[in-house]
């Protein structure tokens, strides 16, 4: 007898295999990271938890019984978009797991730079006892959160704390709790001038690529500071190295670039008002529960009500 078959390409928890069979009693279900437990089962999957470059080869580019992906992170960026949109393939993504962990590294970066922390650790590493002149401090400045989702949302809740000014900046233009005005992303280049940080959370999308360059980066305070926990191809990268050897802005703290891993001879490893990070900021002990239990486990519910998944479904049209 044909049974149905979903694959997961992660390691999850007995609890959650449980329960996915609970839903899908009557599927074969398939569960393991290493590639040689799904790689054979990948045509026959309808449902596939987990996107792996396999895929493509094995899915998309070839017949196969799949229907829906989930993502297991919030960017679809490396998925082969036109083509499974030419096939009626539903996405969803892991969207919305990611407002703690990266909100918290979002503020750790604010604050280190503020307040030189990362300078003082590098005195640290020499032994070396000297103020930094350091003298700046976040409370009661302004942020501008370029790309109000659920990071964006966190971030502006966590600001009001330090009495901070929020701009937010989404393409809807729709307004938002914790934000004191909301803009839309043609309106960019008005608000940089007003922002002591300026806090990048977009995907990467046609109309995100480069959104930030020479133009937006000379209309930024000398003293601003640009934090890029998004995706990397919205900077032109060569142009914010400019203007943190020009100092056009005061410093970056980093977390996506445009080619990962970063290069070893790229400058930013060498200027010293810098903060890298290796795109990590999404990382949680809480990631895993929080896609099954927030996401996967719900959409695989309807999947099986009303044959697709509503929640964080992808829309070919914007690429996110």
């Amino acid at each position: 007898m044909y049974k149905k078959k979903l694959v997961i390409t992660q390691n999850i928890d007995r609890k959650y295999m449980d329960k996915i069979n609970e839903i899908i009693p009557d599927w074969e279900v398939i569960i393991g990271k290493d590639s040689s437990v799904w790689l054979d089962h990948l045509q026959d999957a309808e449902i596939i938890a987990g996107w792996k470059k396999e895929i493509k080869e094995y899915c998309i580019e070839q017949d196969s019984n799949l229907r829906w992906v989930q993502s297991w992170s919030a960017g679809v960026n490396s998925f082969p978009l036109e083509k499974m949109a030419a096939k009626q393939m539903m996405i969803t993504t892991a969207s919305g797991v990611h407002a703690y962990p990266i909100s918290e590294t979002i503020f750790a970066l604010m604050l280190g730079l503020t307040r030189k922390v990362h300078t003082y650790v590098r005195n640290q590493v020499n032994k070396v006892w000297h103020h930094a002149n350091l003298s700046l401090e976040m409370h009661e400045k302004t942020v501008g959160i370029i790309g109000v989702g659920a990071i964006g949302k966190e971030t502006a809740k966590l600001a009001k704390a330090f009495g901070m000014k929020v701009i937010g900046v989404r393409f809807s233009g729709k307004p938002e709790e914790y934000v004191d005005e909301m803009y839309t992303a043609s309106q960019l280049n008005d608000i940089l001038p007003q922002c002591d940080y300026v806090v990048v959370t977009l995907p990467s999308t046609k109309e995100t690529y480069h959104m930030f360059g020479k133009e937006q980066f000379s209309l930024m305070k000398p003293s601003a500071f640009f934090i890029n926990i998004g995706r990397g191809d919205t900077v032109a990268e060569q142009d914010l190295i400019d203007a943190l050897r020009e100092e056009k802005i005061a410093g970056a703290g980093l977390d996506v670039f445009e080619k990962e891993p970063l290069s070893q001879d790229s400058p930013l490893w060498e200027l010293e008002n810098v903060i890298i990070t290796p795109h990590t900021s999404g990382s949680t002990e809480s990631y895993d529960r929080r896609v099954i239990e927030e996401i996967f486990l719900p959409n695989l519910k309807k999947y099986i009500e009303e044959d697709k998944p509503t929640i964080n479904v992808v829309d070919y049209e914007k690429g996110y």
